[in-house]
Order: C-alpha cells, then structure tokens, then sequence
C-alpha cells in the first residue's frame, strides 16, 4: 500500500509539473507571439493617458479605486456632472443598465449595443465584467455617459476572449442608463 501511495503522489507531481510547465510555456509563446500588438496597445494607452483638452488639461482623470489601488482606468465624462449629483451610483455588487461601444485601441469595434439593434439596453451584474469596467460603473452615476479606457490588465489580459486579442487596451463609450432593484447598504 505504501509503494501505491508514492507511485500515485509520483504520478500526481510529474502531471502538476507538465502543467505548470505547459502553461508558463503557453504565456512565453503568448508574449512574444504578441508583443509588436501589446507594445502598440501600450502606447496607445500612454498617449491617452497624456492626452489633453485644448486648456491644456488633462482630458481624461484616472480613476484608482481604494478597494483596488493602483488600477488605474482612464475616465472621461461627456456630461455635466453636476446635473447627476443626486443620483444613485452602482456598488461592484449592483445589477446595472447600460448603453455602450466597445472598440479597440485600433478604432475596431467589437461590441456594442447598438449592433444588431438599433439602440438597446444591456443588463448585467458587475460581477461579471471586467475589473476596468466595475471602476468605471462605480464612479458613475445613473445619467452619466462617458468614454474609458482601460489598459489590457483591467481588460481581458493576457488571455484575450473571442475577437479581443490578448494584451489589448480597450476603449468604450458608455451610457448608465438604470441601477435595476437597488438596495441601499
């Protein structure tokens, strides 16, 4: 019994270091089979960030949450935001409503609620997008339409998703239209 407990930790080991070793060899391949795309994406995503109003502003404010310091998603609001002070803002637990255009860095759109439709309204919980997506929402309030950029790593990251190609920073257009059955914490 004692040589069939080291045979099957032996066997255990030898498939848990094929599969560490498999996938850090997958992120190797992952990183340098992209890196002219993530080394555009990265730029992009400083130029943005060093974009400016025509004061000499900054236009866009990054936002650094203190329930995730240091995320930094770039936010810049289209509307007054003094006509919205009163209204509710979505906690990262809230379901939301939500009007938006999702694009690449490259101006490709791949999402948006108005393909398809002529201009509907998306309903999801905020536990099931990207962590760039919940900063943006939880400064929102309902009313308020802005563009965000997010850098790949509060995106989809290295591993991409569909017609998103890893290591890609994403820009979206985004309408808070509703905060569906809101509970007050």
């Amino acid at each position: 019994i004692q040589s069939m407990k080291k045979l099957f930790y032996l066997i255990a080991l030898v498939i848990s270091a094929s599969a560490i070793a498999t996938s850090c060899g997958s992120d190797d391949n992952s990183w340098s089979e992209y890196s002219q795309w993530r080394n555009a994406n990265n730029l992009w995503y400083l130029s943005m960030k060093d974009s400016v109003n025509a004061n000499g502003t900054p236009f866009y404010t990054e936002l650094n949450p203190a329930w995730l310091p240091n995320s930094g998603v770039l936010i810049h609001y289209f509307n007054d935001r003094s006509q919205t002070i009163g209204n509710l803002s979505p906690m990262v637990t809230s379901q939301v409503s939500v009007k938006y255009k999702g694009m690449l860095y490259n101006g490709v759109v791949f999402d948006s609620t108005t393909v398809n439709t002529s201009d509907s309204v998306r309903t999801f919980g905020l536990q099931s997008v990207v962590t760039g997506w919940r900063i943006a929402l939880t400064d929102m309030r309902v009313g308020d339409t802005c563009e965000v950029i997010l850098p790949y790593t509060m995106g989809y990251g290295a591993q991409g998703q569909s017609s998103i190609s890893p290591y890609s920073s994403l820009k979206f257009g985004i309408k808070l239209v509703d905060i569906p059955n809101y509970e007050i914490p």
